[in-house]
């Protein structure tokens, strides 16, 4: 059940990634994953989405490409910082961002066994699917660390946190 709701402080977390650099350009490289405090967004707005899965079908397919597309108009609406999240390990997720062309336009960040969004009433347990405790597909726009929209889906599928959606709340 979502707990976080517009007008609360994000809680404040460490997420990891691989930040991009063209040397990745190469496949052949690998980064080195650093950290990021939530608390470097204070005074920034922020867009993050979660997704259950980098490279599943509706993730990878449907959920991503749109933000990517829509990067300028996210951009033009005063967005500092765009940020995707799932429960896996950094390197997935930056060999997710390196396949789907983010470079340094969206922050692939990593919310280890989906602590974090739990935190916010957004995980999902698909153990019974094999694969554990994931985030749930959501979208925040936070300004100032201060949650202004939550969309978290109910069902299967992108509606309230797709690109379109987030893009009209800003």
């Amino acid at each position: 059940m979502v707990s976080i709701k517009v007008g609360d402080t994000i809680p404040t977390t460490t997420f990891q990634y691989v930040p991009y650099t063209s040397e990745l350009e190469d496949v052949t490289k690998c980064g080195i994953p650093i950290s990021l405090s939530t608390d470097e967004w204070k005074g920034k707005k922020v867009v993050l989405f979660a997704v259950p899965g980098a490279f599943t079908p509706t993730c990878h397919v449907n959920h991503l490409p749109p933000y990517l597309e829509k990067y300028d108009e996210f951009k033009a609406k005063g967005v500092d910082v765009i940020a995707v999240v799932a429960a896996n390990d950094p390197f997935v997720m930056n060999g997710w961002a390196r396949f789907s062309g983010m470079k340094d336009k969206i922050l692939p960040l990593t919310d280890r066994y989906a602590e974090w969004s739990q935190s916010l009433g957004l995980s999902l347990d698909l153990t019974a699917r094999g694969l554990g405790v994931r985030t749930e597909r959501y979208a925040l726009i936070i300004d100032d660390l201060v949650v202004k929209y939550v969309g978290a889906e109910s069902a299967p599928g992108v509606t309230v946190s797709s690109a379109d959606a987030v893009l009209a709340k800003l």
